[in-house]
């Protein structure tokens, strides 16, 4: 049976952030993972991009079994809607699994408590304060670095969708380190120099 990865997506989430990691969990997992998304419900949800994307499960039927869930960034995320995410968010970290969010999904995860015990970086740490308030109490944890991996969950800010996918396959153990560094180098540094 394939290893599920779950991608919460919500209206107007960053395509990009979801792009390289995806395909990069379906490039070096070989065949072993599956890559479905979830968000508030199987309503089509529109990109910054303008892709439109069917999820394949809304909140009331995600599955049991998954080995990671990560939430992409974009601009819905500090609406109200957002907090129904909240208890797929907790019980996947009580249940020590992968969690990964970007952006201001990373953000959101402080507005949940969830960042106050691992070292975590978000796109502003003023604004997730302000945001999360007495809820995040993990600035001193808070890292000035593109993504950070610590137990099982990995932050990144929006400059970072390449970090992150490499930071999150590193979390899933998908490949060896040669191959996750290659996958990174590849589209980093790309083909020529400028």
């Amino acid at each position: 049976m394939k290893k599920r990865i779950l991608l919460v997506l919500k209206e107007e989430f960053a395509d990009w952030e979801a792009a390289y990691l995806s395909s990069q969990i379906l490039e070096l997992g070989k065949g072993n993972y599956v890559v479905e998304t979830v968000s508030l419900n199987k309503e089509t949800v529109r990109s910054i991009g303008g892709f439109r994307v069917v999820p394949d499960y809304g909140l009331d039927e995600v599955p049991e079994t998954y080995e990671a869930l990560i939430l992409i960034g974009g601009t819905g995320w500090r609406k109200p809607d957002a907090g129904k995410i909240a208890p797929l968010v907790l019980q996947c970290v009580e249940k020590g699994r992968v969690l990964g969010g970007i952006c201001d999904a990373a953000s959101f995860l402080g507005t949940l408590g969830v960042l106050n015990t691992v070292k975590h970086t978000c796109n502003d740490l003023k604004d997730m304060e302000a945001w999360a308030k007495d809820a995040y109490t993990g600035s001193a944890l808070h890292q000035k670095k593109q993504a950070v991996r610590d137990q099982n969950i990995v932050t990144a800010n929006g400059t970072a969708a390449l970090e992150f996918a490499r930071e999150i396959l590193f979390a899933l153990d998908i490949a060896d380190e040669k191959s996750i560094m290659d996958s990174y180098a590849f589209f980093k540094n790309g083909l020529y120099k400028e």
